[in-house]
C-alpha cells in the first residue's frame, strides 16, 4: 500500500504519495512508475499527461453541469516515461514524449510523416504540452497521431503490477474513445521498428483550414524502397471510421511496383471499401470517401521518385 500523507487544500506540490480530495476528486502525483502502477491497482484513476484532451472535455461538460469528479493520476513527474531512445530494433518513444519533442527531436528522416502530423496538432502551446501517448489513449477517430503511427507499424507498451505487454497499435485501438488498456494498466512507451530498407513517409490532412482544426480526412503513408521498387507499403486513413484504418489490399497492390509518378495509378476505389465514413457537420460520407482516395493518391505521388517531375 502507498503511504498517504494529509496535505493542505491549497498545496499542490509534487510530493510522493500526495492525494487530495475536493470537488475535483482525488489527485495523486507519483514519483515513480511503480507508485503509479500500485495506485492504478488500488482504484480507478484517470491518467493525466499534458491534459490537452482531459481539461477541455471537463470544461465542456462543466458548462452543462455534467462534469464528473475525476480521480486524477498525474504522470508529469515520471522521468521514466520521457525520452526518445534508439534501440537495435528501432526507436522507443516514452509515453510523455510531446509533439514538440517529436517534431524537433533526433528522429530519423523516415519519421517525417509523424513530424508533419505534429505540426497540425493545435498551436505551439498544445504541441509543447500534448503527448503522443495521450493522443492515442484519447482514441478519437480524428486523432492526428494515429495514422502516421500506424503507417510506422507502431506497437504500444502497457505496464501493470502484473507485468508488461506489447501489442500493435491497430489492436490497441478498439473504437471511438475505446482502447485495449485495462484500468490497472499504464501506457509507458511507443515502439517503432526500424525499416528493413530505405524508407520515406508523409502525412496529409484536410480540414476547414490548415491549422487548429479537426480533420475531415487524413492520410499517412510509409514506403520502403529497394532497387527503385516498392518493397513494402503501409497506408492509414483517419476520420473515415471509428478508428483510423490501414489499407492492406492497397499495400499489397503497391508491392513490386516502380516507385515513380505512376504509383498513384494503383489506387482503386475498392481498396478503400473497409472505411466507414459518416455524415456530420464537417462533411458527408461520400465526400470523405472521395477525399480519402484523392489524398492517398497525393501521398503516393509525394513519396514517389517521380514526384518532382510530375509537379513540374
Amino acid at each position: 500500500m502507498i503511504a498517504i500523507k494529509p496535505a493542505e487544500r491549497t498545496v499542490l506540490a509534487p510530493r510522493p504519495g500526495y492525494r487530495h480530495r475536493d470537488a475535483m476528486g482525488v489527485y495523486f502525483r507519483p514519483r515513480t512508475v511503480s507508485q503509479a502502477l500500485e495506485a492504478l491497482s488500488e482504484r480507478l484513476l484517470t491518467p493525466l499527461a499534458g491534459g490537452t484532451d482531459v481539461y477541455p472535455a471537463q470544461a465542456n461538460l462543466a458548462a452543462w453541469n455534467r462534469a464528473p469528479n475525476l480521480d486524477i493520476l498525474d504522470l508529469s513527474d515520471l522521468s521514466e516515461l520521457r525520452g526518445l531512445q534508439e534501440t537495435p530494433e528501432g526507436w522507443r518513444l516514452g509515453a510523455l514524449t510531446t509533439w514538440t519533442e517529436a517534431i524537433e527531436g533526433p528522429l530519423p528522416d523516415w519519421f517525417e510523416g509523424l513530424r508533419m502530423a505534429g505540426r497540425t496538432v493545435g498551436g505551439r502551446q498544445i504541441q509543447n504540452r500534448g503527448t503522443l501517448a495521450g493522443n492515442i489513449c484519447n482514441a478519437s477517430p480524428a486523432a492526428d497521431g494515429v495514422p502516421p503511427l500506424l503507417a510506422l507499424d507502431c506497437d504500444v507498451e502497457l505496464a501493470s503490477m502484473a507485468g508488461r505487454r506489447r501489442l500493435p497499435l491497430s489492436d490497441f485501438l478498439l473504437g471511438n474513445r475505446s482502447t485495449a488498456r485495462r484500468p490497472d494498466e499504464l501506457l509507458v512507451a511507443l515502439w517503432i521498428p526500424r525499416p528493413r530498407r530505405a524508407a520515406r513517409s508523409t502525412f496529409l490532412k484536410l480540414g476547414a483550414r490548415r491549422y487548429l482544426v479537426i480533420s475531415i480526412v487524413m492520410v499517412a503513408a510509409t514506403l520502403e524502397v529497394e532497387a527503385g521498387e516498392v518493397a513494402a507499403a503501409r497506408l492509414a486513413v483517419g476520420s473515415c471510421s471509428a478508428v483510423a484504418r490501414r489499407l492492406p489490399d492497397l499495400e499489397a497492390a503497391l508491392r513490386g511496383r516502380p516507385c515513380d509518378a505512376t504509383l498513384a495509378n494503383a489506387v482503386d476505389p475498392g481498396h478503400l471499401e473497409l472505411l466507414s465514413p459518416i455524415d456530420d457537420v464537417r462533411g458527408s460520407a461520400d465526400y470523405r470517401r472521395d477525399t480519402a482516395a484523392t489524398l492517398v493518391r497525393r501521398a503516393l505521388l509525394q513519396l514517389s521518385d517521380g514526384a518532382s517531375e510530375a509537379a513540374a
